[in-house]
């Protein structure tokens, strides 16, 4: 599905201003102006501030999902381990070159402390990573890639471990996030089973 051009240049330029600025610091003139139309034409598009960032939020939402990154269908009995490996780094990845994603997700987190709905949609996407690792590893465990031991345990440290490194990324810690992912998986998935 194509967006109008206009609406998606306005979530573009929103996502870039929100995140340099801040959602209270960011208003339709700004927005305008760097669009170089007129309110009423931004007001066409979005009668709010508050409605461009209820839109973001559901299209960030859907960017980061776990099926975005993680396709089940394409793991199998020889791959498993290595892809589980490098979707995991490409997810990272791409959080790592996009300077404005963790600026304006920590706004969306602040968000959800003061209003349910960003929260309630924040736990959806973490839990669709918990469900979806779950899912992964049960799939991996029925191909007699990993085992099936815990999988719901393995899938839940496996999201705890990218959430973290996000925020940590988010803060600005410049670690071996890479190796750190590699590590998690293969001793999470390949690990002794704890008794």
């Amino acid at each position: 599905m194509k967006i109008n051009s206009t609406y998606a240049d306005i979530l573009e330029i929103g996502y870039r201003l929100f995140a340099e600025h801040g959602f209270e610091k960011t208003s339709m003139t700004m927005i305008a102006k760097e669009l170089k139309i007129s309110k009423p034409a931004l007001y066409y598009h979005f009668l709010s501030k508050e409605a461009i960032i209820d839109v973001l939020f559901d299209e960030i939402c859907k960017s980061i999902g776990f099926a975005n990154f993680f396709n089940i269908q394409d793991y199998t009995m020889d791959n498993f381990v290595e892809k589980l490996i490098s979707d995991g780094l490409s997810l990272i990845n791409k959080q790592k070159e996009d300077a404005n994603y963790s600026r304006i997700m920590n706004q969306y987190q602040a968000l959800g402390y003061r209003d349910p709905k960003y929260a309630q949609k924040l736990l959806e996407v973490l839990g669709g990573f918990t469900s979806g690792f779950d899912e992964l590893l049960q799939h991996g465990a029925s191909l007699g890639a990993i085992n099936a031991k815990d999988t719901l345990i393995k899938a839940q440290m496996l999201n705890m471990i990218l959430d973290s490194m996000d925020n940590f990324m988010s803060y600005g810690f410049e670690y071996r996030y890479a190796e750190i992912w590699t590590q998690a998986v293969l001793s999470n998935i390949k690990g002794e089973e704890t008794k």
